[in-house]
């Protein structure tokens, strides 16, 4: 998987306000507005070049915020942007015009939950104001264009739409073998009285292709078209089109590729609009992979209703906003960025069905497929191309979506995960890396090197799930396989001379030894997640065998690993005496970042304290750390090594996992955690990044120029969901301090409060059934933690999290002194007292001397 870098240095004007998003009747009348209201977030600068996504968990909308759609992404040049209902895409672009004028460029672009709205130019005789609201109704294939015009005088107008058809499958890409050259057929166009109808049908001249039938279908609700027409061009104002060549140099800004081969069509409507009175018109794009009649039934569906739709849409995002709600009155943005992280997940939630799952080898080859799946439904990594099924995205954002209380996300996506593997990979136990939508599996097959961190990790994904949601028939479904990852993992020990299993992990790079640090990290882990799993359920062999091979692992592992030179730990080992290389690569923070659980116990962090702090505090320097955020690979100057190369970008994950590990270490304050989650925060509220509340894939950096300034088919993700652990991951689990076991019948709070601020506050905080509301204050040498249950049944151990060192004077339970339980840990003191979780607020204070 490709990952670029993004700066950004325009001025963007963020606003967040409350608006009440406009709707209409299914026919086109007066203005009716949608009862729920959504908050948002506001740009007006740049436009032209900033990209936005329109999302739903079975279709997407992806253009530019000025109202235009250049052609984007790098997978199929220039293809992946439009509009989308995976597997296939369906058009290039929708636009719409006044009296043969073509309405925008935009003059001002929001992100709403849900949904993205687009201030357009008064247009026309009568000076019509118009606002164009798009959005993607979940479960629905189809994308809804609401454009709500408002006269300053009374005249008839003509309304104008221009549609653009691509109808291509998600794989394969421009650089496969075959690519999109050889497998994208043309479309036709056709007018059927009251809308346009785009089809492609055929077999690609491909060797194991399938023969197809795909249609996409454009209309008005309520509105019946004076004209229509057809033909290649009608793409509004893009027309006519600058074309980019398949491969080859690039230009800035294009409308298609070479790989195009789509038809286009126009809609003529004739309206009356009164002075001083508005009307939302709704405009439906819906398509299907199974056919003509397919495409009609999503249309009808989606367009019976849109203003209803909406409000579905913003009512159900609303729902998943007031779960973990948070109050950080020393960071208000970070309590920011938890909201639109929710938003951020819950777009790139996505479905995908009737997949026929295919050994892609690095799209070298298209053999027939080894199985199908009926459904996958899994969290997306980034938009526009990075959409589909990553193992990596899907075990770091399973933290995030947890802490979000979006349970039925990560159960689907691990599901998914370990669904398609098992056909892949005949059951050995590897799990994929990357499965397109259509059930192309581009990497992470039994006989390629990588990426084996990913079998490592999904043990640990399993376990936290089933310790979140105390969901035991998740556990016993997703047993066996957990069982058979940590088998592979230790399995590939029989080639190897030491206890590291040889492979690749998630770094994508040459001159790598052949064991690597984040490997052996996760499967220390992995195999502790694994007994403790194998330990609830009676199974002692197993138990014994994970027990057995991480101690092995763990006691060698600071011996091995640990450069006190540096002082770092290594990127990896080098065969064949084990010579550890030092590359600065993002993994080195790991052994920091991965929390254990043993006999029960969280330890937060692999790492001794001692050199975990000094590893973190060269981590914070120039050379592995600029302003938003800490570098993908670090540079020379500020440690002894002697390794000259850097990739100074500074990847949303990167920066997550350093948040995380500092975290672990009990290092809250503003030069520490804050610095971290405050750079992710400042990248998705929209002062640097594309589109205001995505969380992009990358942050301004050294090495890399702004996504603005590069050719729109060159950019990194403008939304990448893996960026999120960075932001509800420390707030919950690590400053809330909310930790909980359900599998074993114990949820324990022991809140951290950062050294800079008094208060922290979590409410509707979900656990198993349940929900718990958290506030931790500090004052002095005092401590105070308030924590409530509903809807749950489990010993509760709850307390503070206190700094290093500290000597605790009294305790009391509700007023009433106390015995408390201690133990130290490298996040701090922890001093707490056991109870039964129940709807009655516990309150812990904890004096200190």
């Amino acid at each position: 998987m490709r990952r670029t870098s993004f700066v950004v240095t325009l001025l963007v004007t963020v606003l967040i306000s409350i608006l009440a998003v406009p709707a209409s009747a299914a026919k086109a009348g007066p203005l009716v507005r949608a009862a729920a209201a959504s908050p948002t977030l506001s740009v007006s600068s740049n436009l032209t070049n900033r990209r936005y996504v329109a999302a739903g968990d079975r279709a997407y909308d992806l253009g530019s915020e000025d109202g235009r759609y250049p052609a984007m992404g790098f997978h199929t040049r220039g293809e992946m942007g439009g509009i989308w209902t995976p597997p296939i895409k369906l058009l290039d672009g929708i636009w719409f015009g006044i009296n043969g004028q073509w309405i925008g460029p935009a003059t001002s672009f929001t992100s709403g939950f849900g949904y993205a709205q687009m201030a357009l130019p008064t247009t026309g005789s009568n000076r019509l104001k118009i606002t164009r609201t798009d959005f993607a109704p979940d479960g629905r294939r189809a994308v809804e264009f609401g454009l709500t015009l408002t006269a300053s005088n009374s005249a008839p107008f003509e309304l104008n739409v221009d549609a653009h058809s691509e109808l291509m499958d998600a794989y394969p890409w421009g650089f496969t073998t075959p690519n999109q050259l050889d497998f994208n057929l043309p479309d036709t166009a056709a007018f059927n009285g009251k809308q346009l109808v785009f089809q492609e049908n055929g077999t690609p001249p491909v060797a194991n292709a399938m023969p197809h039938s795909w249609a996409a279908v454009v209309g008005a609700t309520g509105l019946t078209p004076a004209s229509g027409t057809t033909g290649s061009a009608f793409r509004g104002p893009q027309d006519p089109p600058v074309i980019c060549p398949a491969s080859g140099a690039d230009i800035f800004r294009c409308d298609d590729t070479g790989f195009g081969k789509g038809a286009g069509g126009e809609l003529t409507y004739k309206l009356m609009l009164h002075a001083k009175t508005s009307m939302t018109v709704w405009f439906t794009v819906a398509g299907s992979d199974q056919g003509l009649a397919a495409a009609q039934t999503e249309y009808q569906a989606a367009s019976a209703n849109p203003a209803a739709e909406l409000q579905a849409k913003v009512t159900s995002r609303l729902a998943l906003d007031s779960q973990t709600r948070v109050s950080l009155p020393g960071d208000p943005a970070l309590a920011a960025a938890v909201t639109w992280s929710k938003q951020d997940m819950a777009d790139l939630t996505q479905q995908a069905d009737n997949l026929s799952i295919r050994r892609t080898e690095q799209g070298t080859v298209y053999p027939p497929p080894a199985g199908t799946l009926p459904s996958i439904r899994f969290e997306g990594a980034g938009f526009p191309d990075y959409p589909w099924m990553f193992a990596t995205d899907q075990e770091y954002t399973m933290f995030a979506l947890l802490a979000a209380g979006q349970f039925a996300t990560a159960e689907a996506g691990l599901r998914s995960l370990a669904a398609v593997s098992d056909i892949a990979n005949n059951r050995s136990g590897k799990v994929v890396h990357e499965t397109v939508t259509d059930g192309s599996v581009y990497f992470g097959l039994n006989d390629e090197p990588g990426d084996i961190d990913e079998t490592a990790k999904f043990p640990n994904a399993v376990a936290m799930v089933w310790r979140w949601t105390g969901d035991s028939s998740f556990r016993d479904q997703m047993y066996d396989f957990t069982k058979r990852n940590m088998e592979y993992m230790v399995n590939t020990l029989a080639e190897s001379d030491d206890v590291w299993p040889d492979g690749s992990g998630n770094v994508e790079a040459t001159g790598l030894g052949e064991d690597k640090l984040d490997v052996a990290v996760y499967t220390i882990r992995g195999l502790l997640d694994l007994a403790d799993m194998a330990a609830s359920k009676g199974d002692a062999a197993t138990e014994q065998f994970a027990l057995s091979h991480a101690a092995t692992m763990e006691s060698q592992f600071q011996g091995a690993w640990w450069m006190p030179s540096i002082p770092q730990f290594a990127d990896s080992l080098k065969d064949p005496a084990n010579s550890q290389l030092l590359q600065r690569w993002w993994i080195g923070v790991t052994p920091m970042e991965a929390e254990l659980y043993q006999n029960g116990v969280e330890q937060s962090g692999l790492a001794l304290k001692a050199d975990a702090l000094q590893a973190l505090a060269l981590r914070e320097t120039s050379c592995y750390s600029g302003t938003y955020g800490m570098y993908v690979e670090g540079g020379p100057g500020c440690d002894p090594g002697t390794f000259q190369g850097h990739i100074q970008q500074a990847y949303t994950l990167n920066t997550g996992v350093m948040a995380v590990g500092l975290g672990n270490y009990g290092l809250l304050g503003p030069t520490d955690q804050q610095r971290y989650t405050d750079d992710l925060a400042q990248l998705q509220l929209g002062s640097v990044a594309e589109q205001p509340g995505a969380m992009p894939e990358i942050g301004p950096s050294p090495d890399f120029p702004a996504n603005v300034t590069l050719p729109f088919n060159e950019r990194s993700s403008l939304n990448q969901a893996w960026g999120t652990y960075g932001v509800l991951w420390p707030v919950v689990h690590q400053q809330l301090g909310v930790d909980p076991q359900l599998g074993h019948g114990l949820l324990e709070v022991l809140p951290s409060v950062p050294p800079n601020q008094s208060t922290v506050s979590g409410s509707a905080i979900r656990i198993g059934t349940g929900t718990i509301d958290v506030t931790a204050m500090h004052s002095g040498n005092t401590w105070t933690t308030t924590m409530t249950s509903s809807g749950l049944a489990c010993t509760l151990h709850v307390g503070a999290t206190l700094p290093a060192g500290s000597t605790v004077q009294s305790v009391t339970l509700n007023g009433a002194p106390v015995v408390p339980q201690v133990r130290d840990t490298n996040a701090g003191h922890q001093v707490f007292v056991s109870t039964a979780c129940g709807s009655t607020a516990q309150v812990v204070k904890v004096v200190t001397s």
